[in-house]
């Protein structure tokens, strides 16, 4: 319990202001026996020597499977005694951090490889790892053996599950923070007597500001003297201090002010979450988890209208911010003192500090503390700002998944247009009781989750153990499916949305609409982290802002589109552009490969 106490944000800020005399790391045990291969120093023989990328180069052969300068893989000829073959390589892999390095399919054939022997060696006795030493005698600290509990691929199921626990509870109340609004929206325009567009900006300034915080939080956490932990726990604790004076607010721009600062700081479950499910789970797990965070994304929202619906009725508008709060702020409070830092390379850091202090020894570091130390604040902000945008422009795989991901986007907030205008002026519900229509998102995501966990549990994964890493457009096969249910929910939605039509008809037509966006997104962007690992972490950035952008555009457009052409027209519309992008699905999936051999970018 003190292990995982410490690794939490409570635990660091305890051992600061003890001195560091409580909650102790093994290294500052009176007992703690440092590694051989660490006490030693350089002059240790059986160090893992790292090659000069000129040399491994002219070394490699024609019978090599694998580059000898892959930064995933440890050179043949370098291979330590037996007993000492795990090495750090194998240990690292898994990690977002090390996967965006990978430079060539062979690299990432290596870390899906890695993570088959990671589940199996988890079997066998621990064996220690060897740092690496490179060319200047810096040894990389590293995990001490291959069962290292520090080591977060190696936590306990429970951990484990306390970690994804912490992060889908959270991105469920970020998220739920948008649409919680929109009941609100009829009061605000008759109490302050304001059209609906500007009503509307209570919804859209919150998804655009989580949509511009992920350009700051996403660079900002993948630096290891920072880590995951402080950007989530100062951004969460704003977040839930923001709220206070956007439940008392009287006038509408501050409310509007206070709606963005509350999107844009409520981000990190944007910009971070899915890398802290990275940090502890393989590359075979991953796709399971990530798929339960965008559900959260899409449930969250759906189940704000149900959650403020009958109080806003029954009190006043202010009431869906009072519940926001209330949401919130003790999801900070179990946020704070249960999620364990994760990020391997702060942890790494953290270990070569502690070791350097013991030893002495100053060429002890870790790959990450010397990376930080060529980082500058210009490349983060280049990386952030630019590189997302200029592949966008020149790689036509990436822009048409932003943009469609963020049409699919935009379609489902839209819903909150055009839900009242079918279960109230239609079918005559109050606003408590549209707000249950909402329920139809979740059960359309929940049913798509589990057939898209079949197609990983019988058809991606097995593939993957026997005959290794498919084509990237292999994950785009779902796709081809969500493509062409998307526009057939539509119209069933925009056509039977009529009074002598009973209401569950449109709501089967919502089911299939909000089944199929989930699968497009996940689809899309596990494409583009297969195809374009090394500038996956920046295209996710790019990509969510994308989306939130058209989103809130979407917000704004929705309201006077349904009014001016009514609920079948409007779908009509909205179905002829996603049948559009069915082309483009079809396309990738069969042409993806060339546009990838073209492309700068892809591996």
């Amino acid at each position: 319990m003190s292990d995982f106490i410490r690794e939490t944000l409570v635990g660091q800020i305890i051992r600061w202001a003890t001195g560091n005399r409580f909650l102790l790391y093994p290294e500052e045990q009176p007992d703690f026996q440092i590694p051989e291969v660490y006490s030693l120093g350089t002059q240790h023989d059986t160090l893992i020597e790292k090659p000069d990328e000129r040399t491994s180069q002219e070394d490699t052969t024609e019978e090599s499977t694998e580059p000898e300068n892959s930064t995933l893989e440890q050179p043949r000829a370098e291979r330590p005694p037996p007993g000492l073959e795990w090495t750090s390589t194998l240990s690292q892999i898994v990690s977002r951090h090390n996967v965006s390095k990978v430079a060539t399919r062979e690299d990432l054939e290596a870390a899906y490889r890695a993570a088959s022997l990671q589940e199996s060696i988890k079997l066998q006795p621990s064996r220690p790892i060897v740092p690496v030493k490179t060319a200047d005698g810096t040894i990389l600290v590293d995990w001490y053996t291959t069962d290292d509990p520090a080591n977060p691929q190696n936590w306990k199921f429970w951990t484990k599950f306390n970690v994804v626990f912490q992060i889908y509870q959270y991105a469920a109340i970020v998220y739920m923070g948008s649409a919680i609004f929109a009941p609100s929206e009829p009061q605000l325009m008759e109490i302050f007597g304001v059209s609906q567009s500007v009503a509307s900006l209570g919804l859209g300034m919150y998804v655009l500001g989580y949509g511009i915080g992920p350009l700051l939080f996403s660079p900002l956490s993948e630096v290891p003297f920072v880590g995951r932990n402080l950007p989530y726990m100062v951004s969460y604790l704003l977040f839930v201090l923001i709220s206070i004076p956007t439940a008392l607010v009287e006038d509408i721009p501050g409310l509007m002010a206070l709606r963005f600062l509350q999107g844009f700081f409520g981000s990190p479950c944007v910009a971070t979450a899915g890398a802290s499910l990275a940090d502890v789970t393989n590359l075979f797990i991953l796709p399971y988890l990530l798929f339960g965070w965008a559900m959260s994304g899409l449930a969250g929202p759906a189940i704000g209208p149900i959650i403020a619906g009958f109080a806003v009725v029954a009190e006043d508008w202010h009431w869906s911010m009072w519940e926001l709060l209330w949401a919130s702020a003790p999801s900070f409070f179990v946020f704070l003192i249960c999620l364990p830092e994760t990020s391997t390379a702060t942890i790494l850091l953290r270990r070569a500090q502690r070791l350097r202090q013991l030893t002495g020894n100053n060429h002890l570091k870790s790959q990450s503390e010397i990376e930080q130390a060529a980082l500058s604040l210009n490349q983060v902000a280049y990386n952030a700002l630019v590189i997302p945008w200029k592949i966008n422009i020149l790689d036509p795989a990436i822009l048409f998944s932003s943009i469609y991901t963020g049409l699919v986007y935009a379609i489902f907030y839209s819903f909150f247009e055009i839900f009242p205008l079918v279960y109230m002026d239609i079918y005559g519900l109050n606003l408590g009781e549209m707000g249950l229509a909402f329920l139809t998102v979740p059960i359309g995501v929940a049913i798509a989750m589990s057939l898209y966990y079949c197609f990983l549990f019988w058809v991606v994964n097995p593939q993957m153990r026997i005959k290794g890493l498919a084509a990237p457009e292999q994950r785009l096969l779902p796709a081809l499916v969500a493509s062409i249910i998307i526009p057939i929910g539509l119209f069933i939605f925009g056509f039977t949305s009529r009074p002598s039509i009973h209401w569950i008809v449109p709501s089967i037509g919502a089911v299939m609409i909000s089944g199929g966006m989930i699968t497009i997104i996940q689809c899309m962007l596990l494409y583009v982290a297969v195809a374009y690992p090394t500038y996956s972490a920046y295209l996710f950035a790019g990509n969510d802002f994308a989306r939130s952008s058209l989103a809130f555009a979407a917000i704004m457009w929705s309201g006077p589109m349904f009014h001016n052409l009514g609920v079948d027209r409007g779908c009509s519309l909205l179905a002829g552009l996603t049948i559009g992008c069915i082309g483009g699905v079809i396309f990738l999936y069969f042409y993806g490969a060339k546009l990838r051999a073209r492309s700068k970018f892809a591996v």
